[in-house]
């Protein structure tokens, strides 16, 4: 799978700040994969919470139901964002 089809999972309680730093090159983990775009999150009250559900998310379960809704969410929004850090879709 190339990087166009790649999704990175994570969580974070800044999600301004973890885009900015993914944008900017300073995740590993998706530093090669740029640019990137937010394709959706979610948003919890309680860390257990954000952990458990991306724990899920990076099941192949999860993984299938958010390739889900961002292919569907996509088809509907014009400039292909939608709103845990869940997810980023590589471009």
């Amino acid at each position: 799978m190339g990087a166009k089809n790649r999704l990175y999972i994570g969580r974070s309680d800044n999600l301004k700040r973890r885009i900015s730093e993914h944008e900017n090159g300073k995740v590993c983990t998706t530093k090669r994969m740029l640019p990137i775009k937010l394709v959706f999150y979610e948003a919890f009250v309680e860390k257990s919470d954000a952990i458990r559900r991306e724990r899920y998310l990076k099941t192949n379960q999860g993984k299938k139901g958010l390739k889900l809704i961002a292919r569907d969410s996509l088809k509907f929004s014009p400039d292909g964002v939608i709103g845990s850090h869940v997810g980023l879709k590589i471009q």
